[in-house]
Parts: C-alpha cells; structure tokens; sequence
C-alpha cells in the first residue's frame, strides 16, 4: 500500500510504532495463575459477571486478564501520542524533567496567529490522553506553569493538547485558580487533531495517522524480524486442572469451586 503521508516517512512511523509497542514491557509477559491472582481476584464478582454478561469460563477470564493489563497502558499510549512529534519539523520532544518538563516544544519559523494578529513563535505543549485525567489540583498546576512560561518568554504560547477531547478545538483554556475564574489567549486548550494542523499545515494529518495506524501495527508484529509476541496465557487451562479435583461436581460447578479456592483458598472451610 502506497504511503501517502508527507511529514512522517514510513520507515520513521514503523519505528515509532514498535517502539511504543516496547514500552507495553511486563504488560505482555504471559499471565498464570499466580500472576493472574497476585492481587487476589473477587470470585464473588467473578460469578455475577459470569451469569450476567452471559460469556464461558475461558472468556471470562481473558477479560479479567486484559482488564489487568489495560489498567496501566495509558502510560504507553501517552508515549505514542508525545513522542511521534519528534519526527515532525520543527517539533522537540524533551527528556523527561528537561527544558521545564514540557511534553513538545514546537518553534514556528513563520509565526503562529493566535487571535487578532497576535503571532508567537513558540508553543510549549502539555499533553493530555483524554479530557478528564487532571482533577482540580492537577488542573491549576498545569494552568500555573504556562501563567509563568508566559511571563517569562513574550514570544510564546501554552497549549493543552488533549488525544482524546469532548470535540474538536482550539479555545482559550478557562479554569479556577484559588476560586477566581482565569483565562489568557496564550493558554489553551487544542484537540490533538487541531494541534497535529497547526504543526503539519494539513487539516486532516491526525485522521491519516490513524488510518495508517491499524495496518502498521500489524505490520510491526507480524513482521519476521519482530521481538514482541503475543502473549501465551495459561490462566484458563490452570484453573481447569484444579477443576478436575471436583470429579463428582458438573462442569461449571467444578470451575465455580476453582475461583472460589483462587480468591477464598485460606478462608474458614476453603481449603478443600
């Protein structure tokens, strides 16, 4: 398939890709039933979801695995969404903790217009996964930092990007500060689609990147020279064999009392 995508080459998106993949780490160790249970599953809750989401053991239990995995994978997808900038003109990723701990630093050569003819040549960016991540505290000490890059640099502005945003923007970002409404015209909030125009000058360069997307993560771990498998969970199958121990109980019952010794094992009367 051809690659029609001008500010980002192939080979340089495939990196980023596998790269990001990488950063999944432990998350694609396989699962047994020890680290399946390491922070002690609710057989109880296990049951309910069983009978009210209508699924089968096996099915059960690869959601509750992918629900573990998913709990901390907004790390990586934080990195995709940051650090596909460095391949992009004019765009800097700093390390962590350098150049204040910003997320992109994007130098406009030409100038960017904010409003009414007020051009800036810099835009620091702090980079968000979705909308509702930041809680009060977290939102003013965002908002406080960029007051402060303003007043120490006149030639800038100070984005919030967010990946995933009620819509698509670019407004002022209007907060609460000590219990007094704020807003400025330098600081604001952009959806990662208006941000990814601003620094590529296409409308449409994040709706590429996402139809790019599917097919080269297939690509990535598909590929022969690939070092991410995919991982061999053996929850299920283990779960069986302490089913089996319960030969004169039916098929579901047996496995019932296997949850029940995986989350109650020490509990009065579990130790069958």
């Amino acid at each position: 398939m051809e690659w029609d995508i001008d500010f980002i080459t192939e080979e340089q998106f495939r990196q980023h890709v596998s790269n990001t993949i990488k950063h999944y780490g432990d998350k694609l160790a396989p699962y047994d039933i020890d680290k399946f249970n390491s922070n002690i599953i609710d057989p109880i809750k296990m049951i309910f979801d069983k009978a009210v989401y209508r699924v089968d053991w096996r099915e059960l239990i690869s959601n509750e695995i992918f629900r573990q995995r998913d709990k901390s994978n907004s790390n990586e997808i934080g990195y995709f969404h940051q650090r596909v900038f460095e391949y992009i003109n004019h765009c800097q990723v700093p390390e962590n903790g350098q150049e204040g701990g910003w997320d992109v630093i994007y130098d406009v050569p030409e100038g960017f217009v904010i409003n009414s003819g007020n051009i800036v040549h810099r835009i620091y960016v702090e980079m968000k996964n979705k909308h509702n991540t930041m809680n009060s505290a977290s939102s003013s000490k965002t908002y406080m930092k960029m007051q402060n890059q303003l007043l120490e640099e006149d030639d800038c502005a100070c984005f919030l990007v967010e990946a995933i945003a009620k819509q698509s923007q670019n407004i002022e970002w209007k907060t609460t500060i000590d219990k007094r409404r704020v807003a400025h015209a330098r600081i604001r909030r952009v959806s990662i689609d208006k941000f990814y125009e601003i620094v590529t000058g296409r409308h449409d360069a994040f709706l590429q990147i996402c139809l790019a997307l599917p097919r080269v993560v297939q690509d990535v771990l598909s590929g022969q020279n690939s070092d991410v498998a995919a991982p061999n969970d053996t929850v299920y199958e283990q779960m069986m064999e302490t089913a089996r121990r319960f030969e004169n109980l039916p098929d579901d019952e047996a496995m019932i009392m296997s949850m029940y010794i995986l989350g109650f094992g020490t509990y009065n009367g579990f130790n069958i």
